[in-house]
């Protein structure tokens, strides 16, 4: 029984004291106190907003919205409102401008009338390709199939002035120029295959009709590309090859 209360006492032996305790206390204070003071000495640490860029700052300032709720802005509303309001016209933008076409139709319609160099210098289609409709639909009307017949010669004759017309003027001129003069001066004879719909073209009041038509087509065609391309006392050389280009159309408005 000795040995046993013996064995009890061993096994519950510890050498941990309690001045061991007070003095572990203290040094845990002790280090508490040296890191205070190396704290006091460096400064607080700066906040964690120092660390963060300018420009996050700002926006965080700036932005007071909500998630898929952004802030309404009326100065962007009123800048597209003065955007849209500042764009030109659809058919403007499309190179269509009715002032000009009804213009260019005056001057091939009255060839006395003095040609407006900066307006016949535009490659304006719209006109010439409805009066290349126009004779192919009146030929139609008299029995003739000839839309073919009316834009082949068309594309090869624009292809042939133009060459022509390169050789002779300084400044030169392109090819939707050529082709916007030649189509708008075809409006006589869109008048000429609108009477071969109503009396036949075949006698000699129907050809004296032709040659007429034929010479108002080559003399509006020439003043406009005379006063176009500055190509003053050349109407004459220009009027030949018009002529011979309209003389086309006329043979198969009358045949």
């Amino acid at each position: 029984m000795s040995n046993f209360e013996q064995f009890h006492l061993d096994f519950y032996q510890s050498n941990y004291t309690i001045d061991d305790q007070e003095e572990g206390y203290n040094s845990y204070e002790s280090s508490e106190n040296l890191r205070g003071s190396i704290k006091s000495q460096t400064g607080d640490p700066p906040p964690s907003s120092a660390f963060a860029p300018s420009e996050m700052l700002l926006s965080s300032q700036s932005y007071t919205g909500q998630i898929l709720q952004p802030t309404y802005s009326p100065n962007t509303h009123l800048g597209y409102a003065d955007g849209f309001d500042e764009e030109p016209p659809l058919l403007e933008e499309l190179g269509i401008n009715f002032e000009h076409i009804w213009q260019k139709t005056l001057t091939v319609l009255n060839p006395m009338k003095p040609a407006d160099g900066s307006i016949m210098n535009e490659t304006d289609l719209t006109g010439p390709v409805v009066f290349c409709l126009a004779l192919g639909a009146t030929l139609l009307l008299a029995g003739k199939v000839h839309f073919s017949y009316v834009y082949g010669m068309s594309a090869i004759g624009c292809l042939a002035m133009h060459a022509l017309l390169n050789l002779m003027s300084v400044s030169g001129v392109s090819h939707g120029c050529v082709a916007s003069v030649l189509g708008y001066c075809l409006l006589p004879m869109v008048i000429l295959s609108s009477s071969a719909v109503v009396f036949s073209l075949q006698g000699i009041p129907g050809t004296l009709f032709a040659l007429f038509i034929i010479g108002w087509c080559s003399f509006s065609a020439s003043k406009i590309f005379t006063s176009a391309l500055a190509m003053e006392g050349q109407q004459l050389l220009i009027a030949y090859p018009c002529a011979l280009l309209y003389g086309l159309f006329a043979l198969l408005t009358v045949f």
